[in-house]
């Protein structure tokens, strides 16, 4: 198959992480770049050698780019998903990959009416690491309880506690921190044990509305499910996984960095700590699957009900807390 062309929507920070996993990836290279100011875009093209820029979405999209990465403000992930799709492009959506479940479903049947891939950038989710500790699960027994925590004090935080409200922590831009952070708990707890019986959630709400923090508990058949997430406080505990035999005691959620397992009455055994991946963090791992599934050696399959599943107990736990979005992209 001949190189994807990969196009660029968005130039934060984690763009910059996923251009790095691209020219550490086989079978894609970037290609071209939408911005709506010519002069950032161009900056940030020239530090990737990437060639084209353009400043007109319908343009980019009409260009000979084969596929899209898109990290762009959350409620314009599904509408600019939805017009690369309908282009016939290829589309890598950062995490969330929409505002709800019903917004995904209206961007897969999109992508499976155009025959084309569509995937969520969550980058635990493709990590190798989720093997491994899915591999180890067996051997702490029969699960009674899982904590999820990711709690991560935001670096835009204190200018919103000086008074100047930033667009991370505006809901109107489809921001809560459920959907910044909460996803990477949720995400990991639905791909080791699938979606839950049952929900219930509390949040804690800053001066302007927004979602700062926040708790779910989520019941299965035969265990509980916490979920612990911030982006106003960080947190010195890992996630832990409890078996009637012992524990698994999980690292940093987003980047999967250590995995201990404290078997009942035996010292604690560090299966990985402080591990490198060979992209800028673990992205090259989702940048890898999207080339294998657009080159048709793996199904999306798993993860598109992965990202549903998430969404799903996302959309129930803003509706339990009145977590609300005024501008919705569909």
């Amino acid at each position: 198959m001949n190189l994807i062309k990969l196009g660029i929507i968005g130039s934060n920070f984690v763009t910059d992480w996923l251009c790095e996993s691209v020219q550490k990836t086989e079978g894609i290279a970037l290609h071209a770049m939408y911005s709506r100011s010519e002069s950032r875009g161009r900056a940030f093209a020239d530090k990737y050698e990437i060639e084209y820029v353009f400043t007109d979405l319908d343009a980019f999209l009409s260009s000979d780019i084969d596929s899209v990465y898109i990290a762009s403000p959350n409620f314009l992930h599904a509408f600019q998903a939805i017009k690369a799709m309908e282009k016939g492009k290829h589309v890598l959506v950062e995490k969330p990959a929409a505002l709800s479940q019903a917004e995904f479903d209206i961007m897969a049947a999109c992508a499976r009416k155009n025959g084309v891939a569509l995937l969520e950038a969550m980058r635990p989710v493709h990590d190798d690491a989720l093997h491994v500790i899915r591999e180890n699960l067996p051997s702490i027994g029969p699960i009674r309880r899982a904590v999820f925590e990711f709690c991560q004090y935001s670096s835009r935080y204190d200018k919103f506690r000086a008074g100047e409200i930033l667009n991370a922590f505006d809901p109107s831009l489809g921001n809560a921190a459920v959907m910044d952070i909460g996803v990477y708990s949720i995400a990991v707890c639905v791909s080791l044990f699938g979606p839950p019986k049952h929900i219930t959630s509390r949040s804690v709400k800053l001066s302007n509305g927004f979602e700062g923090m926040g708790t779910a508990l989520l019941d299965y058949d035969t265990h509980q499910a916490e979920i612990v997430y911030s982006k106003i406080a960080d947190s010195v505990n890992p996630s832990v996984i409890t078996g009637e035999d012992g524990s698994l005691k999980i690292g940093k959620l987003s980047t999967l960095d250590s995995l201990e397992k404290c078997i009942r009455k035996k010292p604690g055994e560090i299966i990985f700590s402080g591990r490198e991946t060979p992209g800028a963090g673990n992205m090259i791992y989702e940048v890898r699957d999207f080339v294998k599934i657009i080159q048709g050696k793996m199904s999306e399959a798993v993860y598109e009900n992965t990202t549903r599943d998430t969404l799903s107990i996302i959309d129930e736990i803003r509706r339990q807390n009145g977590i609300e979005f005024p501008v919705q992209a569909l």
